[in-house]
C-alpha cells in the first residue's frame, strides 16, 4: 500500500438495524451516570462515607464481572432478551444513588454495576451477529465513537443538570436508558426480518 494512501471509514453496507443498534447504543450511553458524578454526589451529600465510596466502586465493578457472566450464559440460552433484562434492571440505578442512604446507595451501585456489565458484553455480543465478518471491526469502531461521543454528551448534560435539579437528573438518566429498549428491540426486529 502506497504510504500516500489515506485509510477513509466506509459506512456505506450498514444496515438500518445497525445504524438503530447505534442510536440505542447512543441512549444508553447518554442516560448512564459516569461514576466520577455519583462519587461527587456520595461525598457532597455524605450519604456514603468518604472511605466507602472507593468500596462501593469496587463492589460494583465486581457486579458488573458477575453479571456478565450470568447475563451472557443467558445470552445463549434465550437470545436478546437478556440484554434488554440487563439493560432494563441497570437504569434503575440513578434514583437509589442520588436519593437514597447508604443502604439504597449500595443497592443503586449494585445496579449501576448490572448496567456496565450489559454495556461492556452484551451489546457487542449482540452486536457481532448483526454484522458480517468482513465488517465486523469497522462496525465495532463506529459503534464505540458514537457511544463514546454520546457519553460525553450525556456526561456533561448530567454535570449541568446536577447544578439546578437532581430529581430532574434522575429522569434524565432513567428516561433515556428506557427509552433505548424499544429502539434495540425495533433493531432486533429489523435483523431478524432482514435474513
Amino acid at each position: 500500500m502506497d504510504k500516500q494512501e489515506a485509510i477513509g471509514l466506509e459506512t456505506k453496507g450498514f444496515s438500518r438495524a445497525y445504524w438503530l443498534y447505534v442510536a440505542a447504543g447512543g441512549l444508553i450511553a447518554a442516560g448512564f451516570a459516569d461514576f466520577s458524578l455519583i462519587a461527587f454526589h456520595f461525598q457532597k451529600t455524605a450519604s456514603v462515607p468518604v472511605p466507602w465510596i472507593p468500596i462501593l466502586y469496587a463492589m460494583a465493578m465486581g457486579m458488573a464481572g458477575v453479571s456478565s457472566l450470568f447475563f451472557g450464559r443467558l445470552l445463549d440460552k434465550v437470545g436478546f432478551r437478556s440484554l434488554l433484562a440487563a439493560l432494563f434492571v441497570g437504569a434503575f440505578f440513578a434514583p437509589l444513588v442520588f436519593l437514597g442512604n447508604f443502604i439504597l446507595a449500595l443497592i443503586g451501585m449494585m445496579l449501576w454495576g448490572i448496567g456496565m456489565g450489559a454495556q461492556d458484553s452484551l451489546l457487542k455480543a449482540v452486536l457481532a451477529n448483526m454484522v458480517s465478518k468482513d465488517k465486523r471491526s469497522e462496525a465495532f469502531g463506529v459503534f464505540d465513537t458514537g457511544f463514546g461521543v454520546a457519553w460525553f454528551l450525556g456526561s456533561a448534560a448530567m454535570g449541568i443538570i446536577y447544578t439546578k435539579s437532581i430529581p430532574a437528573l434522575i429522569i434524565f438518566s432513567v428516561v433515556l436508558q428506557v427509552a433505548a429498549l424499544p429502539v434495540f428491540a425495533l433493531a432486533t426486529r429489523r435483523e431478524k426480518a432482514a435474513s
